[in-house]
């Protein structure tokens, strides 16, 4: 073999690595979204974003709940027969509000019992999905957060705050007026989809009172909510975290490219007992997200 058939075969295999590593990650995500599943005899779904190395003009970008993550969540819930329980592992900053909303109302709609796992931590839209779950279980450490909306950047309690420091609403800038409109109706409508998830767990007024302390803003938007604060707070927190969860994070490394934040093992689940698709299982889980 010549020095230049060795050097083409170097960069030959240099090419494949990649592809054989993402292969053999993806073959052992299923093999522990599998044991997940066994163990609770459930459904597993993952919303994993973690923030990747690219950046634009110096500002990194980081995965966040978006429409694609509702769609595929969404996909994975109607999939899974009435009577077969869900098990979510969360790992976000939040999102998108209509996103959130729309997984936290696909998941409260489920008739069998949901669990949200979160090892490490799920904020703003995450925590609106968990609330949606009949028991929340966090690692010692982990942490929800408000669910207070934001307006742009800019915290809708804030805004609500500046316009009515004036005395003289002939002080206040129109632009800011017509944002403090917005952010009331926006806590209002956050406020009053908080409550109509918590009432079916908690009496009608301490699910009103709860539902108004994490959205009102009484926090900053990335005050931390530990597993002692929320269970305070009335949430069905458990720290009973299970050790194949924590596996299952170390799978989803920091990448430099984009990946599937929303995975799960294809085909309807209709079994209760066994929580085995209906049909030929497949080797490693599919790509939702296009």
């Amino acid at each position: 073999m010549s020095p230049l058939d060795i050097i083409w075969l170097f960069f030959l295999l240099s090419s494949l690595q990649p592809m054989v590593q993402q292969r053999y990650l993806l073959m052992q995500r299923a093999r522990a979204l599998r044991e997940l599943e066994k163990r609770d005899g459930a459904r597993a779904i993952t919303m994993i974003h973690r923030r990747e190395g690219f950046a634009f003009l110096g500002i990194p970008f980081g995965g966040y709940i978006d429409i694609e993550d509702s769609e595929a969540v969404i996909r994975a819930i109607e999939q899974t027969g009435e009577k077969v329980p869900i098990s979510m592992v969360l790992h976000t900053p939040g999102g998108l509000v209509l996103a959130a909303e729309q997984i936290a109302a696909a998941l409260a709609g489920h008739p069998a019992p949901v669990t949200v796992y979160v090892p490490h931590y799920a904020m703003s839209g995450g925590t609106l999905v968990a609330l949606a779950a009949d028991r929340i279980v966090m690692s010692p450490s982990a942490v929800l957060g408000p669910v207070d909306p934001q307006i742009g950047e800019l915290p809708a309690a804030s805004i609500i705050a500046a316009a009515e420091s004036k005395t003289d609403i002939n002080e206040v800038r129109d632009r800011t007026l017509i944002l403090a409109d917005i952010s009331r109706k926006a806590q209002r409508q956050v406020g009053s989809f908080v409550e109509r998830l918590l009432t079916p767990r908690l009496p009608a007024e301490e699910a009103r009172q709860l539902a108004q302390t994490l959205s009102e803003g009484r926090w900053t938007h990335d005050f931390p909510i530990d597993p002692n604060f929320a269970t305070e707070l009335g949430l069905p927190i458990s720290t009973d975290m299970p050790d194949v969860v924590r596996e299952l994070m170390s799978l989803y490394p920091q990448q430099r490219g984009r990946r599937p934040s929303v995975e799960y093992i294809p085909g309807p689940y209709r079994n209760p007992a066994s929580a085995e698709p209906n049909r030929r299982p497949v080797r490693s889980p599919r790509a939702v997200r296009k």
